[in-house]
């Protein structure tokens, strides 16, 4: 149940940006009149009437990565017709637009913030993790590359609050939110060597960072429990400490800071401080082992699962082409006219297992043709005329599938119904593909009784679904009297969401 929750709240996750957005505007008119829940809950209704577009674009509409294909006209009526249109007649005059004035307006200009940063993200999580530096950053150099830009950027606003008598007094200098580009540059050296202190400061609680990433938490809490991890920890900062706090106190900027550090090491605030980074940092290391345990874990799930795909792969290509062979081997003994058309279909048939069924998804219009080769090859061996019908409507052209799924259920119906039945027998298919979805069913005659255990077809095709499509398919099979009927359903595997 919490894994169908949380995959629904990825989906429609824009809408619930919007919907929060907007009640945080109304929470803010409310915080200016007093806490009063009249103005937030009006302000939170005219909001939700006038974004009711907006609001059920977002929520039906794929993600944002997902609509630069398809949603650029929608995207254009919303954003750049409806909303800034919105936001000029709720300046028009007049006494009943006086009241909602401000909050429509201030809803359209947060919507369509929020509608921009939503596209700059997407563009620029594309660039920045295209990146093979980014790729190969650790925790740890990410830690290490913020730091340094933190004391950067503290320097750069310390070398700025220089000479101002707000920041700057015999006592202590405070660091304001000042950035004068020419003072840094006259003050270089200043600026380096603050820089330099602060990223000293920074690298005392970067190394017991580290000594808790790589050896606290790594080989003491994970192979030897929490009360040594603790005991440890109080150990490292017993033996650091001392020659931690000594170091920081005799930094100049220290000391025109106003004393940041206790002139004296051994006082337990030193102490605290340092043992607070080790524990504070504790839940991110833990999130992150976790994260490279679960990554693990998928890796070795995905390598089993594509080894057992390929294990049935080798089990259902040999009993469909024997068949073949078995028949073609038929024909050549009778010398058969159709010999030399039969090999050439079955050899279109091995070029696309062989080939392009060896990728994990494949075009539905490779699927078909595939298809269409077999059921001309199975017309040409059969000696008997039978009812067929293979009726297929596509509405979206790329749409993917797994290859070699619907085949089993064509070779089923043969084996079972068609070739038993002989010209009595009959075969209906249809095959139907929506924008998400695809609907294949076959209908074949049957003589005698159907077995109750499916073959090594229908078996294998069972458990390659349930590998490929776990939860996202649906295979059922019917008897009545002489009609054995298969129905499957399958979902795209090109659209957005189908891997998430």
């Amino acid at each position: 149940m919490s894994r169908i929750i949380s995959q629904r709240y990825a989906e429609k996750l824009e809408f619930y940006l919007y919907l929060g957005l907007l009640q945080w505007i109304a929470i803010s008119k409310a915080m200016a009149e007093q806490g009063s829940w009249w103005v937030y809950l009006s302000s939170a209704s005219v909001l939700l009437v006038s974004q009711v577009p907006v609001l059920l674009y977002s929520w039906k509409s794929a993600p944002v990565e997902g609509k630069f294909a398809s949603g650029f006209r929608e995207q254009s009526l919303w954003f750049g017709l409806y909303l800034p249109l919105l936001a000029l007649v709720s300046q028009l005059p007049g006494p009943w637009l006086a009241p909602l004035r401000n909050t429509i307006f201030l809803g359209c200009l947060a919507s369509l913030s929020l509608h921009v940063i939503l596209l700059m993200n997407h563009h620029l999580t594309q660039w920045v993790f295209s990146r093979v530096w980014v790729q190969r950053l650790s925790l740890e150099k990410s830690v290490f590359i913020s730091l340094s830009l933190i004391a950067l950027i503290l320097s750069a606003m310390a070398v700025s609050s220089l000479g101002l008598d707000r920041y700057d007094t015999a006592e202590q200098l405070l660091i304001g939110f000042e950035f004068n580009a020419f003072q840094i540059l006259s003050r270089f050296p200043t600026f380096l060597s603050y820089a330099a202190q602060l990223l000293l400061m920074y690298l005392c609680g970067y190394l017991l960072f580290v000594l808790n990433n790589r050896l606290l938490v790594a080989q003491v809490l994970r192979q030897r429990g929490l009360l040594l991890y603790l005991l440890s920890c109080l150990a490292v900062v017993g033996l650091l400490y001392p020659f931690m706090a000594e170091l920081l106190t005799r930094l100049p900027l220290s000391q025109r800071l106003g004393g940041l550090f206790s002139k004296n090491p051994f006082v337990w605030e030193n102490a605290f401080a340092a043992l607070m980074i080790l524990l504070l940092s504790l839940p991110l290391l833990l999130a992150m082992q976790w994260s490279k345990q679960r990554a693990a874990l998928l890796l070795l799930e995905k390598e089993k699962t594509q080894a057992e795909l390929d294990l049935l792969k080798q089990q259902l290509n040999p009993h469909f082409f024997f068949n073949t062979l078995n028949n073609l081997y038929a024909l050549s003994l009778q010398q058969s006219p159709h010999t030399p058309e039969v090999v050439l279909e079955l050899s279109d048939l091995m070029r696309y297992v062989l080939y392009t069924a060896q990728q994990p998804y494949v075009a539905i219009d490779e699927e078909v043709d595939y298809l269409r080769h077999y059921l001309h090859l199975q017309s040409i061996r059969l000696k008997d005329e039978f009812d067929l019908t293979f009726t297929v409507q596509i509405q979206d052209e790329t749409f993917l599938i797994a290859p070699l799924l619907l085949i089993v259920l064509m070779e089923n119906a043969f084996k079972h119904g068609i070739e038993p039945a002989g010209g009595s027998g009959f075969l209906r298919m249809s095959l139907r593909i929506d924008s998400n979805q695809l609907y294949f069913r076959a209908e074949n005659s049957f003589v005698g009784q159907e077995k109750s255990q499916p073959g090594i077809g229908l078996s294998n095709l069972q458990k390659r679904l349930e590998l490929l499509y776990p939860g996202r398919h649906r295979l059922q099979f019917y008897t009545q009297e002489n009609l054995f009927k298969a129905e499957l359903e399958l979902e795209n595997a090109a659209h957005p969401l189908f891997n998430r």
